[in-house]
């Protein structure tokens, strides 16, 4: 609960800022230097500390191969674009962890040695349910876009957080080479392209990649 509480009060900052700085500043290239530090701050300390967290609740019952592969795996899975290195460091009975992202960020972790790994305790998160959240996009009502959103987040709360999404897409590495490859920047093509990851960290998921046309059902014949 608390890792959804704080990405809400993110996107409302940055929601906020959006509407606060044009007000602000007469100088649209400074207002999105301004937005955009702030957001890559906010970025940077969420990952941060998802990635503090994840290192101590990783088990290591040992340095040997298999264990640091394991551990690895564990890391690559959960931070599927970066760049992971992994040095045992045997007198201290640990393994040194260094995590790179495309966006030049890196973090730097260290797992003791234990078949334990510390428990979430009060911290641990509440898992939440999705439930359906359908969409359909301002030009053609009728065609239903099928996602889903965490319980906790209400219909406005997930069109802010989509809109992120497809905001941070096209601006990865990923979405500029699509756009220089002369993909049109619309919905459809996000929506279809866009990493798991970076729906399920806002709290969406994608059911299905295509629009369902809405059917009206025939009133039943008495």
């Amino acid at each position: 609960m608390k890792k959804s509480t704080n990405q809400a009060t993110e996107t409302q900052l940055l929601q906020l800022l959006k509407k606060v700085l044009p007000k602000a500043t007469h100088d649209p290239e400074l207002a999105g230097k301004i937005y955009l530090a702030v957001e890559n701050e906010l970025k940077t300390t969420s990952r941060s500390t998802a990635f503090e967290k994840f290192c101590s609740h990783v088990a290591l019952p040992n340095l040997e191969p298999v264990s640091v592969m394991d551990v690895k795996r564990q890391f690559s899975e959960s931070f599927p674009e970066a760049d992971i290195t992994v040095r045992p460091n045997r007198k201290e009975k640990a393994l040194d962890v260094e995590l790179a992202l495309p966006d030049g960020s890196q973090f730097t972790g260290e797992i003791k040695v234990n078949e334990n790994p510390q428990p979430e305790g009060d911290e641990q998160e509440i898992k939440l349910k999705f439930v359906p959240f359908p969409i359909a996009l301002p030009g053609d009502q009728e065609l239903i876009w099928l996602m889903a959103k965490r319980e906790d987040l209400n219909s406005d709360e997930a069109a802010i957080a989509l809109t992120k999404c497809e905001d941070d897409f096209w601006g990865s590495k990923t979405g500029q080479k699509l756009l220089r490859d002369r993909v049109e920047r619309i919905f459809p093509e996000f929506i279809s392209r866009a990493p798991a990851g970076l729906l399920s960290e806002a709290g969406l998921k994608r059911h299905y990649k295509t629009p369902e046309a809405l059917k009206v059902l025939r009133p039943s014949k008495k």
